[in-house]
């Protein structure tokens, strides 16, 4: 076993991609991804599974068809499974996201934002 911590700002520091999550660990069936996001996601909601943004540093906005969260650093919400929502970032912000292997991102709604695979930082 190692004995190592995981340092955010180091694991940050390996990419620049928006809106493409990086795995730091895994626990049981759950992924921890690291990613940054600026601008506007899509709409998607997950039908199985609950999502949990936390965010690290900046500003995220979660729109909901009928309202909005918005999470500074040290904030986290968690979205209940089959919720429709759209992250929003007005300037770059790192967030953690905590879902169970083999969730897409981009939920059912695909395109160009979808994660291509599980990429490990």
């Amino acid at each position: 076993m190692k004995f190592d911590a995981i340092n955010f700002e180091n694991k940050f520091s390996k990419f620049t991609e928006h809106w493409s999550p990086r795995v730091v660990a895994e626990m049981n069936d759950y992924q921890f991804k690291l990613v940054k996001v600026e601008g506007e996601f899509v709409w998607h909601d997950h039908p199985d599974t609950d999502e949990v943004f936390i965010v690290i540093e900046g500003t995220l906005n979660i729109e909901f068809r009928d309202g909005v969260v918005s999470l500074d650093s040290g904030e986290m919400f968690v979205i209940p499974k089959g919720v429709e929502h759209k992250p929003v970032a007005h300037s770059e912000c790192k967030i953690m996201l905590v879902e169970p292997k083999g969730v897409v991102n981009t939920g059912d709604s695909g395109g160009e934002l979808t994660a291509k695979n599980d990429v490990w930082v």
